[in-house]
């Protein structure tokens, strides 16, 4: 009876954290993007050049998405912290998940565009 309890409270703990952290594309995301590139974080637009080019985040760079597996390069040392972007939050989150497939282990998701406060 006890081992239900400790994993439901263990469970419990673990919802609570998991919701506590800033989602893409909320209000909290942006304020934390905004202070993760204050702080030194490379911001990286994952949209296409012609995205990019119609307009884009002070100080960001343009790595496509489908491009980001032959340009891991460009981004720095693993350690390097990095906030990614796009329009809708979709292909921010791939590049999350291929930039800390590749090892990157500082990588925030700021989600879209629009997200930026």
């Amino acid at each position: 009876m006890k081992v239900i309890f400790v994993v439901a409270a263990v469970f419990m703990g673990l919802f609570f954290a998991a919701c506590s952290r800033p989602r893409p594309g909320d209000a909290a995301a942006g304020a934390e993007a905004r202070r993760r590139v204050e702080a030194g974080a490379t911001l990286v637009d994952v949209r296409t050049p012609e995205e990019f080019a119609s307009g884009h985040l002070p100080g960001a760079v343009n790595i496509p998405v489908d491009e980001l597996a032959r340009r891991f390069g460009e981004l720095g040392a693993p350690q390097t912290p990095l906030v990614v972007y796009c329009r809708s939050g979709a292909r921010s989150g791939r590049a999350e998940r291929l930039l800390k497939e590749q090892g990157f282990q500082d990588v925030f998701n700021l989600g879209p565009m629009s997200t930026w406060p």
